[in-house]
């Protein structure tokens, strides 16, 4: 049986999973970041003899386990990415209750269950998709711009009693603020790409220190000045009716099996979309918003394959790696669902792990080490040009927590430049 087990693909996939524990786990770290890194000494590894295959069964692996595992981090520390940025107050509610391993199997939950759906989609989207994908590309930035005004619509700032009945559309007005600043600030930065320049001859990505700035400074920068009692976390089963869970799971299996097919929607605007005007409980929400995150990263790969169209960082290193066929997609597939059943144990262990060493962390050293950390990061894939986009970034990121909004109204960095270019 050993000799027909293929052992350095074994090998990278366990070498994928470790590298999505790690980016899931590490405040400010993302996927694109190792990515990246692969693409860049892909040749180096090419003549240590992996294989181009080997190499996308590495980001594959990571894609998956790092949705798991983020929810770590944003429920314990909250300290999230861009994928689970409307995942921390939930998330953080239960912690504070003294339920944080709970939260962490609820997410885990909605990751696992919400892939083992869309698994069953991925046949018939890909038809319908492919068949109508021209059509639904010449609407794409009518689409873009209708989320982003429901996005704006839907937000209401936080209830203090007290406050007049108008107050929301206060709140309505500085997230549309928020919306065209960040915007501004990714046109900016797509517009003068070409001022990106690796001092270590790397390959430079504008959203590095875009998304790096927004969703992982500010967050880290923030956690420093709050000081929070962080309660004894204790093992509580989960109590949602089992139709609620379902409808949680089904709810993020479908909005991340779509939402991958869509330029410049995350998997946190299609959570809000799918869900405005109807919010539910906090523990749907955890399972909801990480299914679509989980869901996201395997259609991300779908879509590469069926209209060749990269929609995260990993399926477009992954492009730039191999050609996709059928049979590479199946096997890719029956790793997905090895990496999901081993994510899902393992993270469930982590939580544990990390409910006990929560209140001893020294969390102040870890915000520094992470921020020095991206900081060099993006100096060295960026440069000096991209360490100011950083900084841009970074000071429109804090908007959102001061002014009492949410963050994924930030969104707009991504979203206005593609409203403008399809529109």
């Amino acid at each position: 049986m050993i000799e027909f087990i293929d052992m350095t693909l074994a090998f990278c996939v366990a070498l994928g999973f470790a590298l999505g524990i790690i980016s899931g786990l590490t405040p400010g770290l993302h996927l694109n970041n190792f990515a990246s890194m692969l693409l860049a000494i892909s040749p180096q590894l090419l003549l240590l003899g992996l294989t181009p295959f080997q190499m996308a069964s590495i980001i594959l692996a990571a894609s998956i386990s790092q949705t798991f595992f983020d929810a770590i981090p944003a429920i314990f520390l909250g300290a999230p990415d861009s994928e689970t940025a409307l995942s921390v107050l939930p998330g953080q509610r239960l912690m504070l209750e003294g339920r944080g391993i709970e939260a962490v199997r609820l997410s885990a939950l909605g990751s696992a269950g919400s892939i083992a759906f869309a698994l069953l989609l991925v046949y018939p989207l890909s038809w319908i998709i492919s068949s109508y994908y021209d059509y639904l590309v010449k609407y794409v930035g009518v689409l873009l711009l209708a989320i982003s005004l429901m996005m704006i619509k839907s937000e209401r700032g936080p209830w203090i009693e007290g406050q007049g009945s108008l107050v929301h559309w206060k709140y309505k007005l500085i997230a549309g603020m928020l919306f065209l600043t960040s915007g501004v600030l990714g046109i900016f930065a797509f517009e003068h790409e070409d001022l990106l320049y690796s001092p270590l001859d790397l390959e430079p990505q504008v959203l590095l220190p875009l998304l790096s700035g927004i969703f992982g400074a500010s967050s880290l920068i923030l956690s420093l000045t709050t000081k929070v009692q962080i309660p004894k976390q204790t093992e509580s089963k989960i109590k949602m009716p089992g139709p609620t869970i379902a409808k949680a799971v089904l709810s993020g299996g479908l909005g991340g099996s779509l939402v991958a097919w869509i330029p410049g929607v995350s998997p946190s605007v299609a959570s809000i979309a799918a869900r405005l005007g109807s919010p539910g409980t906090a523990e749907e929400f955890l399972v909801s918003i990480a299914g679509v995150n989980s869901a996201n990263a395997l259609f991300s790969l779908v879509a590469l394959y069926v209209i060749d169209r990269p929609r995260s960082g990993a399926a477009a290193a992954i492009q730039q790696l191999l050609t996709l066929d059928q049979n590479i997609m199946a096997q890719m597939m029956i790793m997905a669902v090895i990496v999901v059943l081993a994510s899902y144990l393992a993270t469930i262990a982590a939580a544990q792990l990390a409910a006990r060493s929560i209140s001893s962390l020294n969390y102040p050293r870890l915000c520094i080490i992470v921020l020095v950390f991206l900081l060099a990061m993006t100096y060295a894939f960026t440069g000096i040009f991209g360490l100011f986009v950083f900084f841009l970034s970074t000071i429109v990121g804090l908007i959102a927590p001061v002014a009492g909004i949410h963050r994924i109204h930030a969104m707009g960095v991504l979203m206005l430049p593609l409203i403008v270019m399809y529109i």
